[in-house]
């Protein structure tokens, strides 16, 4: 193991589960990369939770309040990486805590010195999010919800890693809940029931897109007419808006900058997409469709360069580009 401070290990460490959970081999039929919605049988799926739980133990020191955060999907850019700056390590990390954690595909987010993550109650049809203190593993609190019945032979814990912005952390599991509650104690301040408001069909692997916080909105992609993806009040859950008609993806979006504009960018299960984050008007699209309809990988900009890809479609390479004023892509 290279020698490194062990707060930027910890974010390796998560990074590298993310990157785990998103190549492995599925069932006999095939090998694929798909993020949180195939996984692994259960008996294994456990100890690879176990094993995370301990990771994230290993890996945190007692200097950890002050080290950068890591409060989303790929961390505080979604894009896998830190400005933070870092010393080596002296002598190799000792293990301060460890403790078992519920089942899902879900990622662990850090933020103020606390480690959040959301999972599945044992043996309920219930998800609860939770949050330990880094330094100590101390249980700060736990909060479940019902989220009605839900099945799948490659585990049936909540994919979407949570969000955690301006004192409140989102989270939208497997059955489609959006939630909100407040970071100090847990308490939940609103929740939307996304596929049923929107009367959109639950994929088969279940919900997996990990919200993204833009603004005073919170968007995921829900998949229904009309409503593919949807923006809610940070502050309230009430609909900001809602735009296009893509079924969902498994994908997760991203923000980035184009011209003088921002953009939130969408791998839905038909097209890549360019969205204005404060009223959803598209920008720009381009055709994406995965012939198992399992679209799975977060895009990922690379300068002037969009990347995307799935497991049938392959890669495509798009140049992000201005034309009449207006954000435009090009194919590379």
């Amino acid at each position: 193991m290279t020698c490194l401070n062990r707060n930027k290990r910890l974010r390796e460490c998560i990074a590298g589960w993310h990157a785990f959970a998103a190549c492995h081999v599925l069932d006999r039929r095939h090998r694929a990369c798909g993020p949180r919605k195939h996984g692994t049988p259960n008996s294994a799926f456990k100890s690879l939770r176990l094993y995370l739980a301990s990771m994230v133990a290993l890996l945190l020191s007692s200097d950890f309040a002050a080290a950068g955060d890591w409060p989303q999907w790929l961390g505080p850019n979604r894009d896998g990486g830190s400005t933070e700056q870092i010393t080596p390590w002296k002598s190799p990390p000792k293990v301060l805590w460890h403790l078992p954690v519920g089942e899902g595909h879900s990622s662990p987010v850090v933020a103020g010195g606390r480690v959040y993550l959301h999972a599945k109650v044992k043996d309920k049809d219930e998800e609860e999010v939770l949050a330990f203190d880094a330094n100590t593993g101390k249980d700060i609190w736990r909060v479940s919800y019902e989220r009605g019945t839900f099945s799948n032979p490659f585990g049936v814990g909540p994919r979407a890693t949570p969000v955690v912005a301006d004192g409140r952390i989102y989270t939208y599991g497997v059955t489609g809940y959006l939630s909100c509650f407040e970071t100090e104690k847990g308490k939940r301040l609103w929740q939307v029931e996304a596929l049923k408001e929107f009367q959109a069909s639950n994929l088969l692997f279940g919900a997996s897109c990990s919200p993204i916080v833009i603004g005073k909105n919170v968007q995921v992609n829900v998949g229904a007419k009309g409503a593919s993806v949807v923006a809610f009040d940070t502050n309230t859950g009430a609909i900001k808006w809602k735009s296009q008609d893509d079924s969902a993806s498994y994908s997760s979006p991203i923000r980035i900058e184009q011209g003088k504009r921002e953009l939130a960018v969408f791998l839905t299960g038909k097209r890549l997409l360019g969205l204005n984050p404060t009223d959803g008007a598209l920008d720009w699209e381009f055709p994406l469709v995965d012939l198992l309809f399992e679209s799975s990988t977060t895009p990922i900009r690379v300068g002037d360069l969009l990347v995307a890809s799935s497991i049938t479609y392959g890669g495509v390479g798009l140049h992000l580009e201005t034309k009449n004023g207006k954000p435009a892509v090009r194919e590379a």
